[in-house]
């Protein structure tokens, strides 16, 4: 982020994921928590929210004007991870997946398909519950992202 070194992410990708934080800590960067309705406030200086204006994907386009190569986005919103991509970011499920350049492109295509099933009927879209494994697998993406973030 130009003005922000460090990582963005939307916040109703971590909801209850204390794990950004902690590894901005670790890590010395700064975190920045992005939403579109109130966030809860930080004492720790480290930690950044920034509430943008009602609005669908005000919260996307105020993280995609600030997110450059170095960055790192953490969204659960494919279309948003694209976004980030463009502009360098790396970017992280929050289950820590990966978004690549390589990989956006099935991920979109996956996502316009259940979006299809959704609205015909053959699919119901429950999506898994997160687990502790996935906030394990998570918080190791985010920390190797970190280091190869401070590596350039």
């Amino acid at each position: 982020m130009r003005d922000l070194p460090g990582f963005a992410a939307a916040a109703p990708a971590v909801a209850g994921n204390k794990g950004p934080a902690g590894s901005a800590g670790r890590h010395g960067q700064v975190v920045t928590f992005v939403a579109n309705f109130g966030l809860r406030p930080s004492r720790d200086p480290m930690i950044r929210n920034v509430v943008v204006p009602q609005g669908a994907d005000a919260a996307d386009d105020w993280i995609v004007a600030h997110a450059a190569a170095g960055d790192i986005v953490v969204t659960a919103d494919i279309p948003l991870a694209r976004r980030a991509l463009d502009n360098g970011a790396a970017v992280l499920g929050p289950t820590g997946r990966p978004f690549t350049p390589a990989s956006i492109g099935l991920a979109l295509a996956t996502r316009e398909l259940n979006q299809h099933l959704r609205e015909t009927g053959e699919s119901r879209g429950f999506n898994a519950s997160f687990t502790a494994r996935d906030r394990q697998k998570f918080l190791q993406a985010l920390d190797e992202a970190v280091v190869r973030a401070k590596r350039g």
